[in-house]
């Protein structure tokens, strides 16, 4: 037992070390989301080409598709050291294209033709599990910051499913707080309210401008609903998490690409703008006075 002595202390050792280690990787992600001032929305066809780490390295926040995304693009776009990168994740909806998308697919609910994918039965366990114990922990392992959720708030239009979502996302929170990673989430503000402990962060889309799918053309929003995400934006910033707001406008809408980022800062959220599919990246980041 002597002899073992030495060898229990020292591992002892070594774990409260590691733990130490982990503790302050958590802390630091959290410190430099808190500290982010520029945020890319990077997750359209295209947006992974090219030189990685030059494109990204103006920004200290950037999004980025979990699947499509492999760790050494993820590798790539953090090589300037102080950008956060996270992995998007649709929660709420079940896409085609992905490679789960077969196991995913006995929980399809209705059709969604805007984005072409179907709302997912978030209250099937099997659903769940899939997400819990697959998908995520495979974005995760690929040395991303954390999770970008999407669709959390398919409940507004489904809300027998609000019980399953709020497993669901409970379920990730503490795996990305298990391996002290971050969690944003998006839109639904709401329905994401009773949830906001859970989070790190949230977007917020269509502040000032977006798209309307029925008449394929992008409107502007009026001031009175400018006014009211200006309100949440400022709600969930009280609420201690960090916000971003992205836009979306036509190629050369300068005009309207000030004012959606004049109105995203007064309300103190983090300014996007880009095309509804998110494949036009900026080459300097829209910054806040």
């Amino acid at each position: 037992m002597a002899r073992l002595l030495p060898l229990v202390l020292a591992a002892a050792l070594l774990a409260g070390l590691s733990d130490t280690v982990e503790a302050q990787a958590a802390g630091g992600r959290k410190a430099r989301l808190t500290e982010a001032r520029s945020f890319a929305f990077a997750i359209g066809d295209g947006t992974l080409n090219g030189n990685l780490s030059r494109r990204y390295a103006p920004f200290d926040l950037v999004v980025t598709d979990g699947e499509s995304a492999g760790a050494k693009d993820v590798a790539s776009i953090r090589k300037s050291g102080s950008g956060l990168v996270l992995a998007y994740l649709d929660v709420g909806t079940i896409e085609d294209y992905r490679g789960w998308y077969e196991a995913a697919k006995p929980y399809r609910l209705d059709y969604w033709g805007d984005w072409g994918e179907w709302y997912a039965n978030v209250n099937a366990a099997g659903f769940r599990s899939l997400l819990l114990k697959r998908v995520a922990p495979a974005m995760l392992a690929k040395g991303f910051d954390g999770l970008f959720l999407d669709n959390t708030d398919m409940t507004e239009t489904h809300p027998a499913q609000k019980a399953g979502m709020r497993a669901l996302v409970g379920g990730l929170s503490r795996l990305a707080r298990a391996r002290r990673k971050l969690l944003m989430a998006q839109n639904g503000a709401d329905v994401n309210w009773p949830l906001r402990r859970l989070y790190d962060g949230i977007n917020f889309e269509d502040v000032s401008f977006s798209y309307d799918f029925d008449r394929n053309v992008y409107i502007r929003r009026s001031a009175g609903d400018v006014a009211a995400a200006q309100r949440e934006i400022r709600r969930y910033r009280r609420a201690g998490l960090k916000v971003t707001a992205t836009d979306y406008v036509a190629a050369g809408s300068s005009g309207k690409t000030r004012i959606a980022v004049r109105n995203a800062c007064s309300a103190g959220a983090l300014p996007y703008v880009s095309d509804i599919n998110l494949k036009r990246i900026p080459t300097q980041p829209f910054l806040c006075n």
